[in-house]
């Protein structure tokens, strides 16, 4: 089931420049109903109509999740894209009626865990505004280490820091600042788990350092959504069908198999969820395999796809659609 069989129509309702790259974007059922339930960590898949081509970006849900009146979302303009955020920076106004997904939540905390440590960088600072949220109607124990570029663009750092002062704690790239990890992960009490949402080389540091201090896998958590990456044209074919549908260079094979009609399922678009994961009937030639799904035997094996992200290259290629 894709994201976008339940969905929902909303009207911007508010548009606040955060700071020279961020965007804040309130959003408001148009029937006046409330909006659907979420948990901190959730995101929704934005559906963004710029001229001929229909966008789906999945943002994080940043609002608190005890307030059911509006979604909020934040999102960093990026002028190397592929354009989503451009068009919610440079098109999206109040009054606008757009389409969200019914929230998903593939970040969601662990209510078992006696103390929460999340690490943020940059934009990732958003799934964990509504987590804070969330713990704090139920007087949850967490702590923060925010890493961001300039003070200047810290989104949200001066009202984090007036709300929890002893638990916020934000590093300034530009000060030289850094947050000391292996100290902070050898000091945490039985029973912590580990949240990082940000930059992927913030998030691969952070993961294979909680693995060389022998955090369990099981306590340590990450959000990475990726963005489908450019790449040489090419041709699937559906083999329920036979319908050849070419992909092209700034497509992902998600979006040239929706452009064609076919209903194919998607939670994330990012490479993280599994819910597009693809059986390959037959092949000529070779994959780019770029999710966070597959296993390394699986992509070795060529039997398996994520067309929200990965590639192909070669002269043929036929999947089980």
């Amino acid at each position: 089931m894709s994201a976008g069989t339940k969905k929902i129509d909303v009207t911007v309702t508010e548009v606040v420049e955060v700071n020279d790259l961020v965007k804040r974007f309130r959003f408001e059922r148009s029937d006046g109903a409330e909006m659907p339930t979420f948990s901190g960590g959730a995101h929704t898949v934005v559906e963004m109509k710029d001229g001929g081509i229909t966008r789906l970006n999945p943002y994080s849900l940043m609002s608190d999740p005890r307030d059911r009146s509006a979604f909020m979302i934040s999102v960093r303009r990026d002028e190397q894209g592929r354009g989503g955020s451009l068009f919610m920076h440079r098109e999206v106004k109040v009054g606008d009626r757009m389409v969200l997904s019914y929230p998903v939540n593939l970040f969601s905390l662990d209510l078992r865990a006696k103390k929460h440590l999340m690490i943020a960088g940059g934009i990732g600072i958003t799934p964990f505004l509504a987590q804070i949220k969330q713990l704090e109607g139920m007087n949850g124990h967490f702590e923060l280490h925010y890493s961001v570029r300039t003070a200047a663009l810290g989104s949200y750092t001066e009202e984090l820091k007036a709300h929890y002062p002893d638990r916020v704690h934000v590093y300034h790239d530009d000060q030289g600042e850094a947050i000391a990890l292996g100290d902070l992960l050898d000091g945490q009490p039985l029973g912590t788990h580990l949240y990082v949402c940000g930059p992927k080389g913030m998030i691969e540091w952070v993961c294979r350092t909680a693995e060389e201090r022998g955090w369990p896998a099981e306590a340590v958590h990450y959000e990475e959504f990726l963005a489908p990456q450019s790449g040489k044209p090419f041709s699937v074919t559906l083999a329920k069908t036979g319908k050849v549908i070419p992909v092209g260079e700034h497509q992902s094979m998600l979006e040239a198999l929706e452009a064609a009609g076919v209903d194919a399922p998607y939670l994330c678009r990012g490479g993280a969820c599994g819910q597009c994961e693809t059986d390959v009937v037959s092949h000529d030639g070779a994959f780019v395999h770029r999710d966070h799904w597959l296993t390394d035997d699986q992509k070795a094996c060529g039997n398996k796809i994520m067309p929200c992200v990965s590639r192909f290259e070669g002269r043929s290629l036929v999947i089980d659609r």
